[in-house]
């Protein structure tokens, strides 16, 4: 489905807020034509009616349809009423759609039929296209833009207006987009808005249940490129799109974020708000590899429901996610990266005065951070179903790890802190001296304070005996050497390329 989905979201946003450059003249019929063969070239079956007046060009009764790939009897597809195109005497052309304008949205499998049907408004301000059929650059902006759904039938029945609502709206956006033809489309775009709110709930006609989420966000930018095929693969082999050049690399930001969730099932309920600083969203993908990259910041989050004994207030100062994977299959090795970014994190009081009534541990936030690159080879085609199902059945090997950069290793709470880094080659030849692993080589440098006084605490809290403490002393004594600090462990770990381990310098295998 990702790839229809892809498809859907282009050729959506091409409808509503298009945007593309250049320095010839345009004519409207160059615009539409170039819209047909976009559409068309993804997939969907176009009708429309055409009409030229002096330098206007009407299109009404849109309709795209199309069948989704690898899913038999099932199409998707959207409608809407009419789109202007007007040459403006000066080498460009505008697109106008109303003030306010229904957009439909269609699916269907078999007899099962969904019909979602939504209402566009904006201040009516065109979108201007400049340049030549082979460059093209659409700009556009409007004070404020809502999406709202206007009604929802399944198989044939309506769903109550007032069961659900959604809607979302923009204000001040502005959007700029570059496209170009040269074997393949290019798009170049740009992105900004001072605020996104949105506004989504359900509730039970029967019955008092319901469940709402709605929020907001600051000074949004977005800022996009890819490429897509002129010749796409309408079967959804996405290997096959990748291979004929598709790729995309966009990064979304926004400044300041606020979100509320309430849920209510018969006597069961649950309310969220959260805050946020601000954060970013990362993705890439092309042939070669996939990364995503997600950073939140300054966030604070309540919660409470009827599960819940009291309130709970929490906060963080960074949340982050980031990851690499490599698609290709190849017998050369690939890079890969995996990054986890939990900074700061505070619970309340109260929850500490369940653990550590007396305060004899250090309240402080805690934080756990792990970032690794590395390179290793994948040795099969990923989006391959006949390989994949190999892969689950043992008969072939997903890849190999070569190698692992331990770039960062953090864990801290409760007074107590460990750090690290490290850098290990593997060697998928000897899969033996380490239980079927490929065998590692190479060292980690670690760090811990604070170790000895936590567990002295806890000791005296009744949450650690002193036989657990012994155990846990004798390794550290067996694997860490005093350091400069006060209650400072430091350890160096290697293991060599015949499989020998040791901990600063003493054989421990």
């Amino acid at each position: 489905m990702s790839i229809f989905l892809a498809r859907s979201c282009g050729a959506a946003l091409l409808l509503t807020v298009s945007a593309q450059g250049a320095l010839a003249d345009l004519s409207a019929k160059d615009v539409w034509s170039d819209w047909k063969s976009y559409m068309t070239g993804t997939g969907y079956e176009v009708t429309a009616t055409e009409s030229m007046s002096g330098d206007t060009l009407t299109v009404s009764d849109l309709s795209m349809m199309m069948p989704i790939p690898d899913e038999e009897d099932v199409t998707a597809g959207l409608s809407m009423p009419e789109i202007k195109f007007t040459e403006n005497g000066d080498g460009t052309v505008s697109i106008l759609v109303p003030k306010e304008f229904p957009l439909t949205v269609r699916a269907s499998e078999d007899d099962d039929k969904l019909t979602v049907n939504l209402i566009i408004t904006h201040d009516g301000t065109p979108v201007t296209v400049s340049g030549d059929s082979e460059n093209m650059t659409y700009d556009y902006a409007t004070s404020e833009m809502t999406l709202t759904l206007d009604g929802l039938e399944a198989t044939g029945e309506d769903i109550p207006q007032d069961a659900i609502r959604g809607t979302v709206s923009l204000s001040d956006m502005v959007t700029k987009t570059t496209m170009s033809l040269a074997g393949v489309r290019s798009y170049d775009q740009t992105w900004t808005a001072s605020a996104l709110s949105y506004d989504l709930g359900f509730k039970d006609p029967d019955s008092e249940d319901f469940a709402s989420f709605n929020g907001a966000m600051q000074q949004l930018q977005a800022h996009g490129t890819s490429t897509v095929p002129a010749d796409l693969d309408k079967s959804g082999d996405f290997s096959a799109l990748l291979a004929a050049g598709f790729g995309l690399d966009t990064d979304f930001s926004y400044t300041s974020g606020t979100s509320a969730f309430a849920f209510q099932d018969g006597s069961d309920s649950l309310t969220f708000d959260s805050t946020s600083g601000g954060g970013n969203f990362g993705v890439a993908m092309d042939a070669s590899k996939l990364t995503y990259d997600v950073t939140q910041k300054d966030m604070a989050f309540n919660v409470t429901g009827s599960d819940i004994p009291f309130p709970l207030a929490l906060s963080m100062a960074e949340a982050g996610f980031n990851i690499t994977i490599p698609l290709a299959k190849s017998e050369e090795e690939q890079d890969f990266a995996l990054g986890v970014a939990l900074r700061d994190f505070a619970v309340p009081e109260m929850l500490w005065g369940m653990v550590d009534p007396a305060g004899a541990l250090p309240h402080d936030p805690a934080s756990v951070v792990l970032s690794l690159t590395g390179k290793g080879k994948v040795l099969f085609d990923v989006f391959d179903a006949e390989a994949m199902e190999k892969v689950e059945d043992g008969e072939v090997a997903p890849g190999e790890l070569n190698a692992v950069t331990i770039q960062e290793l953090l864990v801290s709470a409760a007074g107590a802190k460990l750090t690290g880094t490290g850098d290990f080659a593997f060697n998928n030849d000897d899969l033996t001296s380490f239980d079927g692993m490929p065998a590692p080589s190479g060292e980690a440098n670690l760090s811990l304070t604070g170790a000895n006084t936590l567990m002295d605490k806890l000791i005296e809290m009744g949450l650690m005996s002193d036989d657990d403490a012994m155990g846990a002393r004798m390794m550290m004594g067996m694997l860490a050497v005093p350091g400069e600090g006060e209650d400072t462990l430091n350890s160096k770990i290697e293991i060599s390329e015949d499989g020998k381990i040791l901990a600063n310098g003493q054989r421990i295998k």
